[in-house]
């Protein structure tokens, strides 16, 4: 009889990677979430005199009308009891106004060009998340605005009489990023309700112009009568406009807590709006 014990062989180890040909996606897709962010980048890259120097110039043009035209290189604003120069005053709200304005377009182009073209398939056939699809479209669109931003915030520098120099760094980023992420989610919200490029088109004409303009862009609302600056408060645009210029001047119209904590509730709400209705399929899936 052998009494010699028995040598159980150990389980065979499993390779590292899988095998050529067999494609895992554990938890997030990666690779997918970054190839379509990419895909997107390069998209508007492609045609950057149309999508990012174009929507800079046009915007600088603003700066160039009430500083020169309207002889504003003299006139202060009294913003919260402070005097600050109009042309310092003016400049960040135009930065960020640009910014909104390309971040919107690119966010409201995607799904919508692909309905009318036909290729929204690209969209919803590869193997990423709604999440995924959602959050590469989003960082593309803010990606765009801050090309737009840099550009003409590189212009205003430049600009003899206009000083741009950040007062306060954490607060240029952080209402930069709210708020053009607020807008990206609701141009990803305008590309799924849009079916051709005229509900575009109605939305930036109706809706995100007059709210960029009537912001206090060129104004302090300090000055309007009571009602009128009830409506602004009631303006998101004009908390992004406010705090991201507080992040140059050192002052706001409002403050800036209550801004950031606004525009954190809207981008959350928003978010999980776009995110239902991508789940769900709405005017994307037959």
């Amino acid at each position: 009889m052998n009494d010699q014990p028995k040598i159980h062989a150990a389980p065979a180890a499993q390779p590292p990677f899988p095998e050529p040909g067999v494609p895992q996606i554990r938890n997030i897709n990666w690779a997918g979430t970054w190839a379509l962010y990419a895909k997107e980048v390069r998209r508007f890259l492609k045609v950057q005199l149309q999508t990012v120097w174009a929507p800079a110039i046009t915007t600088l043009m603003f700066l160039v009308i009430f500083i020169v035209a309207l002889g504003g290189s003299g006139r202060t604003v009294l913003l919260r009891g402070e005097a600050v120069p109009f042309a310092d005053f003016i400049a960040p709200g135009l930065i960020i106004m640009g910014m909104i304005n390309a971040c919107f377009a690119n966010a409201s182009f995607a799904l919508m060009v692909g309905k009318v073209q036909g290729t929204l398939v690209d969209y919803l056939m590869p193997p990423i998340a709604v999440g995924e699809l959602l959050f590469a479209l989003v960082a593309s669109s803010v990606t765009r605005a801050m090309f737009v931003g840099f550009a003409l915030w590189l212009a205003m520098a430049l600009w003899p009489g206009v000083h741009v120099t950040p007062a306060h760094l954490w607060a240029v980023a952080w209402f930069g990023l709210l708020g053009t992420s607020f807008i990206a989610f609701l141009g990803v919200l305008t590309s799924i309700w849009a079916e051709k490029f005229d509900h575009g088109a109605a939305i930036t004409n109706f809706v995100i112009g007059p709210l960029a303009l009537l912001s206090g862009t060129f104004y302090s609302i300090d000055r309007l009568p009571p009602v009128f600056q009830a409506i602004s408060h009631a303006n998101p645009f004009f908390y992004i406009i406010s705090g991201f210029r507080y992040g140059f001047v050192a002052a706001a119209d409002t403050n800036v807590v209550v801004g950031s904590s606004v525009l954190l509730a809207l981008n959350l709400v928003l978010g999980g709006l776009c995110y239902a209705l991508l789940k769900r399929g709405w005017k994307i899936k037959a």
